[in-house]
């Protein structure tokens, strides 16, 4: 019995038959589980398994109606409750759940070309349109050749969350990934990349921190001036009205996710998991500030020291999820992002103890989020980020380790 638990625990310490072959046999068959569950979610939402009470839709209805009330010169009405509510009801059904619109006017461009289509082609298009090149991104960061690596891309719970949640993480996923992937390259597009995340702009929180620090002047530069034209293309198209609104929406928007009007088993954030567990708002916010400060101190050591680029954008990446206050379980598509830097890592400077059984977990873990968070009241949705940032600060200690048992070998080479 001895010698069984202590292969067990080798197994799981070494992870060396977590081989490709085998990750994409695993996948497939959870790809296959997903996609059923996903077509039985389908068919409860339409009703087809047993009667619904009221009708339901998912998030894509906000961004529609958003879209729709543009197309019709009233854009500034997608931060109206009212108007907004109604657009909704009048593009899918009388009844169904209200979805909150709080993005900038940046984002009403991308929505209005949307609604400009039939709803479910729409649908599909801007889910199908976004995963494409998030893949794409999600691959050459892997330094996959196989078209196989697109299984556990697509197996990965939260992709199957955001395609069915009808939600935009896929956008962030590849404009995050894309330009965390060029930074060293292609300073400028890369920071084009990282302006253009300026539609969901609280993931831009510690991009300043990383490029700042790091001496990555043309790619913050190329960030900035892209968020400077994006702001002056939607003021000039949709008019300032819209950006007014939108500011008077988004400072109105806090005591929504302050209260738990938005569930916060949906969180995956260290506020959305203080607040789950009781503890009071000013305490959350105080305990999310810290963490916020320790994920900038972090990326800034990092970015200082120009460790490895999979490290570097690993950290950033699995940092602003910890650091933002607001990010939700379909979110978890940066930790996608994050997971593929840390692959990579290990694979071309070797994995840690446990890393491989530690990043299974992280790969599984959006799949329970929201489902141990309701029912049980534990924050799982902190788990990925959490094991991902982790692993990022050992990654660092050995990198650094490692740069100094070899300086004092440069010097006597040099001096010899």
């Amino acid at each position: 019995m001895g010698g069984l638990i202590r292969c067990v625990v080798e197994a799981g310490r070494s992870g060396d038959w977590l081989n490709s072959r085998r990750v994409v046999v695993y996948c497939t068959i959870l790809l296959i589980f997903e996609a059923l569950t996903l077509l039985f979610f389908i068919a409860g939402m339409h009703g087809w398994i047993v009667p619904l009470d009221m009708p339901v839709t998912t998030d894509f209805a906000s961004f529609y109606a958003a879209g729709d009330l543009t197309d019709s010169g009233m854009p500034q009405a997608a931060y109206d409750v009212v108007q907004h509510y109604a657009a909704e009801q009048r593009l899918t059904e009388p009844g169904v759940g209200y979805v909150i619109f709080v993005y900038p006017p940046v984002f009403l461009l991308l929505c209005a070309l949307l609604a400009k289509l039939p709803y479910v082609l729409s649908f599909v298009v801007f889910e199908v349109g976004s995963l494409i090149p998030c893949a794409l991104v999600l691959k050459q960061i892997l330094k996959e050749r196989s078209w196989a690596v697109f299984i556990p891309i697509l197996a990965f719970p939260a992709t199957m969350i955001n395609a069915g949640e009808g939600q935009n993480a896929f956008i962030t996923a590849a404009l995050f990934g894309g330009a965390t992937l060029l930074v060293d390259r292609r300073p400028v597009l890369a920071g084009v990349l990282f302006g253009a995340l300026f539609y969901k702009p609280h993931f831009g929180l510690l991009i300043p921190v990383a490029l700042l620090v790091g001496g990555r002047w043309r790619t913050a530069l190329a960030a900035a001036a892209a968020v400077m034209g994006l702001v002056l293309l939607s003021g000039t198209m949709l008019g300032w009205d819209s950006w007014r609104a939108f500011l008077t929406a988004f400072t109105a928007s806090r005591d929504l996710y302050e209260s738990g009007k938005v569930d916060f088993a949906a969180y995956v954030t260290p506020f959305g998991a203080l607040r789950l567990v009781g503890v009071s708002p000013p305490v959350a916010y105080a305990l999310q500030t810290t963490a916020t400060i320790m994920a900038a101190m972090l990326v800034a050591l990092v970015w200082r020291k120009h460790l490895s680029l999979p490290l570097r954008a690993a950290t950033l990446v699995s940092g602003t999820l910890i650091a933002v206050p607001l990010a939700l379980f379909y979110d978890l598509m940066l930790a996608g992002v994050a997971l593929a830097w840390v692959v990579r890592l290990g694979r071309e400077d070797g994995f840690l103890p446990w890393e491989r059984l530690l990043l299974i977990v992280a790969f599984m873990a959006p799949a329970l989020a929201r489902g141990f968070g309701m029912m049980l009241h534990v924050p799982f949705g902190l788990v990925p980020s959490t094991i991902l940032i982790v692993l990022c600060v050992a990654h660092a200690r050995r990198e650094l380790e490692n740069r100094a048992a070899m300086a004092p070998a440069a010097s006597r080479f040099l001096t010899a």
